[in-house]
C-alpha cells in the first residue's frame, strides 16, 4: 500500500518541479498568454497602467465591473489615482505572493500581491497593491482591487 502512495507522491512532485509554459516568456507576450496564470495576468494589469500607460490593453486583464470603472477614469494616471491609489513613475513591478500552492489547478479564486517600486513625487517608494482573481474559462481575471490595510501609529 505505502509503494503505490510513494510513486504518486513522487509522480507529483515532478510535474510540480517541471517548467511549463503557463510561467515561459515575459509580460509583454500576447495578452491571452499573460491570462494563463494569476501572477502573469496581475503584472499584465499593472504593467499596462504603470509603464505602458495604456488603460485599453489594462481592459483586456479585468471582468466586466472594473472595465467600466476603468472606461469611466479613461486615463491611466486617473486609473492610478483613484482606482489604484498610488500615483507613481518609472515603476518595476513584481509578484511579492500568492495565496495558492501546490493545488493550484483545483482553485478558481486567487489572491496576488505585486510590489510595486518607482518613484512618487519624485522621491524613491516601495508600495504593494493586492489583487483579486478568478479563474473562467480557462483564463484568469482580474475581479477586485482589494482595499489597502491601513496601519495605524500608535
Amino acid at each position: 500500500m505505502i509503494k503505490p502512495l510513494l510513486l504518486i507522491a513522487a509522480l507529483f512532485s515532478i510535474v510540480a518541479c517541471s517548467p511549463s509554459q503557463e510561467h515561459s516568456g515575459d509580460i509583454n507576450n500576447s495578452e491571452k498568454a499573460s491570462l494563463r496564470s494569476p501572477e502573469l495576468t496581475s503584472l499584465g494589469f499593472l504593467n499596462a497602467i504603470y509603464v505602458d500607460r495604456d488603460v485599453e490593453k489594462a481592459k483586456l486583464y479585468v471582468d466586466a465591473s472594473l472595465k467600466e470603472i476603468l472606461s469611466h477614469y479613461y486615463i491611466a494616471s486617473s486609473v492610478q489615482r483613484y482606482v489604484l491609489n498610488l500615483s507613481m513613475t518609472e515603476v518595476e513591478l513584481e509578484v511579492d505572493e500568492v495565496d495558492i500552492d501546490f493545488f493550484r489547478k483545483f482553485t478558481d479564486d486567487v489572491t496576488v500581491i505585486v510590489k510595486i517600486k518607482g518613484l512618487r513625487g519624485g522621491q524613491p517608494w516601495i508600495d504593494d497593491r493586492t489583487l483579486r482573481l478568478h479563474k473562467r474559462n480557462g483564463n484568469w481575471i482580474i475581479v477586485e482591487i482589494m482595499p489597502e490595510k491601513r496601519q495605524v501609529n500608535g
